[in-house]
This record gives structure tokens, C-alpha cells and sequence, in this order.
């Protein structure tokens, strides 16, 4: 049982790739079939490891067994990989029925399908690695399903750069992971999880620096893999695969397994209390720059994907103050309302099916067209916003909580506090204006007199809706009953087996200061989204007065147009990362060219390596072959002689000298066949020497 979980996935990819053009659509519904077997099999593990408290071990054989290196392909079944399992095959089924009909005029959708296995196979198989060779491995595999995905249409030059941006952004953290592996290997002796976490304490004694270096490096590699402040520039790229991608990708797959690495790694961040305090600021001016940037976009997936990287944040954020498991509950939670979003924004799409409907600002009226779409975006956006009693509210709303309460009272807990209050405000603030945008105002016109960047001081036109957008079947609407139901209930149903006292998930004790925190504290997170949402409404319920579409609804003067146009404007040009990261990658290409490639390896290892070896040699004999060409018999005959007697010299001569002169074969034989030709033309007679040297005889 416990392997066909692993397996049928990966089964269903090779089927759906191999013999896909034979199967037609038959591939992508034997992938749909072993995921529901899979996930049926994934409800019994459910009850057996996590209500029962059995975890499950499964050792199948060593995969490196040399010297002090052992390796072994082993899986853990326990309460946070099982949970992680439910999660991964529950979104990925979703997913996978809603595609079937999303691409279903595609004719690529085997291959389509076949990718989307893979990527879940080669999650999988990270969440249920026990020891940190084989999670490497899935790590790695994560990265390749996503770049075949956001580069499944590959024709299109966007999809290409986007994809390739992923793999470069993500080979930072691949590099970082790779190194942490080294050093764990060194420290340890060992990658198993069981090993490491045992020893643990002891290694802290004997080699405190190492650990730090292993814990700074694994959160590099969450930040690269999770999308946060500084290395998140691929996340909003990847919008350029399909929408379905955009849902497995956010929710249960690629950006959560940074998060996942850190909750799993979480041995080594408690003894360092200068890495928590990182993982506290990284997270939290993630939350804030991400939010923020969402605030200005008009592209309807890269919202959602910069509310992603938001949500990542704030778990980056949760982990930095020790609560894992808080963490993990929002990383559950988030899967849920997240997936609902991007599948509901596909069916807005793929209601109208015209080019350019992807922007807010052209889009409009679809509560008319859409009611259950709208349903069930507004579940989503509600859920993310925290709403009371959603499944967002109890784990978002406990983070930024605990930063008050549960962050030993320090400046860098005081600091994230209120960043991620803010945080909310702008969070419920852009929720509003998305689904506003989208299905209450009316498309604006696309005359230049009515261009958002022209002027938004005056009265738009506006647009009729263009074509029959209606809602979608049923391949496309299940999915999205079933994740409404979850960003509805899940988080009352599931809290009490993530956080508190004595839950089945962690065993670790949680921090019991935010229990006691002014009762008023707790509102706060209510009260600033509730800001934001009323904000939001005032400012785009008559957008005749709105500046750029998202400002304040009164008359301003222009010094405060100015400032407000700039702000938008930084925030738009998403704090000019991406233009940052263009400025140093130039100067660093430019100095990889001229140093390392230039002067050192077309330099140095050119001229004293191979390449300048077999110039010297190729020389040498150029002129010592060169000595008998004179065109006279005698020297040709003398050359072809010199060669056998070289050659015997050198199959012969070895033992000789070697017995007179204690020089071994080896040493022998480079002397001898360096000098011989030498030696050869220099004890030839006169005549032949003379003319082997260019000169004429007599």
C-alpha cells in the first residue's frame, strides 16, 4: 500500500509520456486513475499513522554502501509526511480532473498530464525521503517537472524565459542545499534524519560553527525554493504555463518544499537562535515587499502569485519564531484557499477564451456570467484575508499573534509584528480590488482617452462584454466545490491536530506566551483586515475619482498626485528587483568572462594543462620528423631505423636499466622515448647527421 502511494503517480507520468500519442486521451485518465487510487490509499494512511499514531518505516535496499558512506532508499510514513501526502495527492487529483477539460482542445494534453504526474511523483518522493541524499532528490526532480511545465508551451519566447528564470533562481538554492549535504555528511558522518537528530546535541558541543554553517545554508535553500524577498524574481514569471500549473505549483508542490525542508530541519534552527532571528526578518519583509507589489499588478494570476509569496512569508515568518507547527498548519491551509484561487481564475479565462483577458482592468461583470465562479473566488479571497472562523483565519491570524506574544518580547519580534499587521491590511486591501476589478465593475475600453496611464482623473467609457462567457462543466467545477468546502471548514475541523498542547503532528512543546497576550492584541489582525477591506470598497466604488485605479477617492493637488504616482509606480516596478538583479548580472557576467574563462581557463590552465602540453609536444616532434624529410634516401631509411630502434629501446631497455640503474620501468620508458630520437640523430653518423640537420653533404 504504502508504496503504490510512490509509485502509481509516477506509473501514470510514464504511461501518459510514452504511449500518450498512441492512448489519445486515454493517457491523461489513466494519470486521473492512479491519482484517485493514490489518494483513496492516502486516506488509509491518514487514519492509520496520524489518529492511530503508527508511523511507518520501509527500508528497501542500500544504494551506496562504501566505507564510511552508506545510503539507503528508505521512506518515513510519519505524521508530517503523511500530512504533506494528503495534501500533494489531494491538490494534484484536483488538478489533474480540472486540466482534462481546461486543455482539452490542446493536442499536447498527454504530455501535459504526463508532466503534472512527475512533478507529483517527484514531490512525493522529497516528503517521504528519510534522509537527506534521496530528499536531494526529489528536490532536484521538483525543479525539472516545473521548468517542463512553465515551458510547456514552448513556442512561446515569454514561456521560455520564464522558465529558464525559474532554473536559474533555483540553482542558488540548489547550490546551498548541496553544500549543507557536504558538511552534514562531515559533521555526521551520516544524511539519515534519525542519525543526525540523535547526535545532534553532542555535534553542538563539538563543532557549534559547522551547525551554523548547515542551518544559514538550508535557509538559503528555502529562500531560493520558496520564493523569498531577493530570490523570488521566478515566482510571478512562472504565470506563463498554464493555469493549472499555477495551482499545483502554489499550493501543494514547488514553493511549499522550502518550507517543508525548514519544518523537517528544524533541529538545527532551535540551537541557533541568530539563524531564528533571519528567518523573523526575511519573512516578514517578504510578506510586506510581496503584498505590496500585489497592490499595483493587473495581470489576475501574478496577484495571486504575489500573494503567494506573501502567504510564504508569513510561514518563513512562523518558522523564524519556532512555531513550526504553525507553520505547517498554515502551509496545509493555504494549499487549500490558494488552489482555489488559480483554478478559479482559469475558469474566468477560460469563460472568455479571448486574448488580453487576463488583465483586471479589462475584465468586469463576470458575476452575471459566472455566479458560481464568483462563489467560489470570493471563498478563496475571504479565506486569505482571515476572515473569522475560515480556514485562513485560524493559522494566519495565529502567526502574526504568536510574533507579539511568542517572540521572547525582542525588536526583531516586535518589528515582524507589525509588518505583518500591515501586512493584512494590504493583503484584504488587493483581495477586494481583485474581485471588484473582476466581477462587479464594468471592463474598461481600451481607448487611449480612457488608458489607466494616461489619466484616471476623469470619467472612463465602458465596454459591453464581449463573447458568451458562461460557467464551466463539471470537470472544471468539482474542483472547485471540493476546495471551497476545505478553505470553508478545514482549519476549524484540522486545529486541533496542528497546534496546541498534545497534537499528533508535533510533538515539540509550543511556546505558551501568545496565550496570554492582552485580549485586545488579538483583534488586531481582525481590525486591520477589516481597514483594508473597507478601504478598498471606498476607493473603488466610484473609480470616475480613483487615482490610477487604487488610490484615494478624493480630489488631490498635484504634489500629492506626484507622490502618489510614484509610490505606485515603485510598487508597479515591483521594488525594481528584477531591474537590479539585470544591473549586478551584467557586471557579473562580465567578470566571470574576464577573469575565471579569459585569463584563468583560457589563460593558465590553456597554456600549462593539456591543451599547452600538447602545443610543446606536438612541436617537438613536428621538428624532430622534420630532420629526415630532406628528401635523400639514406635519411629516410636512417629515420625509419630510428624509429624501430627507439621502439626496442624502449620495450627492451627497461628491464635493462632498471637492473643497472634501479630506475623503474615507468621512469624508463618517458626517458627514453623523450631522448631517443635525440639521442638517435645526435649518434648517427656525419654525413646523415649533418643532412638530418638541414645541411648539405658532401
Amino acid at each position: 500500500m504504502y508504496l503504490l502511494i510512490i509509485v502509481l503517480p509516477l506509473l501514470g507520468s510514464i504511461t501518459s509520456l510514452l504511449f500518450g500519442r498512441f492512448l489519445g486521451k486515454g493517457g491523461p485518465i489513466i494519470t486521473i486513475i492512479n491519482l484517485c487510487i493514490s489518494f483513496l490509499l492516502t486516506i488509509i494512511l491518514v487514519y492509520e499513522v496520524i489518529l492511530q499514531y503508527s508511523p511507518v518505516y520501509l527500508k528497501l535496499y542500500n544504494y551506496i554502501n562504501f566505507q564510511l558512506i552508506n545510503i539507503e532508499i528508505e521512506f518515513i510514513f510519519d505524521q508530517l509526511s503523511v500530512s504533506m501526502l494528503f495534501i500533494i495527492i489531494f491538490i494534484s487529483l484536483l488538478v489533474h480532473i480540472y486540466s482534462f477539460e481546461y486543455l482539452s482542445s490542446d493536442p499536447h494534453l498527454p504530455r501535459f498530464m504526463g508532466y503534472l504526474s512527475l512533478f507529483t511523483f517527484m514531490m512525493i518522493l522529497m516528503v517521504t525521503s528519510n534522509n537527506y541524499f534521496q530528499l536531494f532528490l526529489g528536490w532536484e526532480g521538483v525543479g525539472l517537472a516545473s521548468y517542463l511545465l512553465i515551458n510547456f508551451w514552448f513556442r512561446r519566447i515569454e514561456a521560455n524565459k520564464s522558465a529558464f528564470k525559474a532554473v536559474v533562481y533555483n540553482r542558488f538554492g540548489d547550490l546551498a542545499l548541496i553544500l549543507a549535504l557536504l558538511i552534514i555528511f562531515k559533521v555526521f558522518k551520516s544524511f539519515d534524519f534519525e542519525i543526525i537528530n540523535a547526535t545532534l546535541h553532542i555535534a553542538e558541543i563539538l563543532d557549534n560553527f559547522n551547525l551554523f554553517l548547515i542551518g544559514l545554508l538550508l535557509i538559503i535553500a528555502a529562500l531560493a525554493k520558496s520564493a523569498q524577498i531577493g530570490l523570488h524574481g521566478w515566482l510571478p514569471d512562472a504565470m506563463e504555463g498554464p493555469t493549472p500549473v499555477s495551482a499545483l505549483l502554489h499550493a501543494a508542490t514547488m514553493v511549499t518544499a522550502g518550507i517543508y525542508l525548514l519544518i523537517r530541519s528544524q533541529a538545527f534552527f532551535i540551537i541557533q537562535p541568530n539563524l531564528l532571528i533571519t528567518m523573523t526578518i526575511i519573512g516578514s519583509l517578504t510578506a510586506f515587499f510581496a503584498a505590496s507589489t500585489g497592490l499595483t499588478q493587473n495581470d489576475i494570476k501574478k496577484i495571486i502569485a504575489y500573494s503567494t509569496c506573501s502567504q510564504l512569508g508569513y510561514m518563513f515568518l512562523a518558522c523564524g519564531l519556532g512555531q513550526f507547527s504553525i507553520s505547517f498548519f498554515h502551509l496545509i491551509n493555504h494549499a487549500f484557499f490558494k488552489a482555489l484561487l488559480f483554478l478559479a481564475a482559469g475558469c474566468v479565462i477560460h469563460a472568455w477564451a479571448a486574448p488580453g483577458r487576463q488583465d483586471i482592468r479589462y475584465l468586469g461583470s463576470a458575476i452575471h456570467y459566472l455566479p458560481f465562479t464568483y462563489s467560489s473566488f470570493l471563498i478563496g479571497s475571504i479565506a486569505l484575508m482571515g476572515f473569522p472562523f475560515l480556514t485562513g483565519f485560524y493559522s494566519k491570524d495565529l502567526i502574526i499573534e504568536t510574533a507579539f506574544g511568542g517572540g521572547n518580547y525582542e525588536i526583531s519580534s516586535y518589528f515582524s509584528f507589525w509588518l505583518a499587521l500591515f501586512t493584512a491590511f494590504l493583503t484584504a486591501f488587493y483581495s477586494i480590488r481583485l474581485l471588484y476589478y473582476t466581477f462587479i465593475s464594468s471592463p474598461l475600453s481600451a481607448s487611449s482617452s480612457d488608458n489607466p496611464f494616461v489619466t484616471d482623473l476623469y470619467p472612463r467609457d465602458r465596454l459591453p462584454v464581449v463573447g458568451h462567457p458562461h460557467e464551466s462543466n463539471i470537470f472544471m467545477s468539482l474542483p472547485l466545490l471540493a476546495l471551497s468546502f476545505f478553505s470553508l471548514f478545514f482549519g476549524y475541523i484540522a486545529k486541533d491536530l496542528f497546534v496546541g498542547i498534545g497534537t499528533p503532528i508535533f510533538s515539540a512543546p509550543n511556546n505558551f506566551d501568545s496565550e496570554f497576550i492582552d485580549p485586545l492584541v488579538r483583534l488586531y489582525p481582525f481590525i486591520f483586515s477589516s481597514l483594508g477591506v473597507i478601504c478598498a470598497w471606498l476607493v473603488y466604488y466610484d473609480k470616475n475619482y480613483s487615482t490610477f485605479g487604487c488610490f484615494a477617492p478624493w480630489p488631490v493637488n498635484e504634489s500629492s498626485l506626484r507622490v502618489l504616482t510614484n509610490f505606485y509606480w515603485f510598487f508597479n516596478g515591483k521594488w525594481f528587483f528584477d531591474t537590479l538583479a539585470s544591473f549586478l548580472s551584467n557586471y557579473f557576467l562580465l567578470f566571470a568572462y574576464l577573469i575565471p574563462l579569459k585569463s584563468f581557463d583560457r589563460g593558465i590552465i590553456e597554456i600549462i594543462g593539456p591543451t599547452g602540453l600538447s602545443k610543446i609536444s606536438s612541436t617537438y616532434w613536428k621538428l624532430a620528423s622534420n630532420n629526415y624529410q630532406t628528401g635523400h634516401m639514406g635519411d629516410v631509411v636512417f629515420g625509419i631505423l630510428s624509429v624501430t630502434t627507439a621502439m626496442l629501446i624502449i620495450i627492451m631497455g627497461g628491464p635493462i636499466v632498471t637492473a643497472t640503474a634501479s630506475i623503474n620501468f615507468v621512469s624508463s620508458f618517458k626517458i627514453i622515448s623523450l631522448l631517443a630520437p635525440w639521442l638517435l640523430i645526435n649518434t648517427a653518423p656525419a654525413p646523415l647527421r649533418s643532412s638530418a640537420w638541414g645541411t648539405k653533404g658532401e
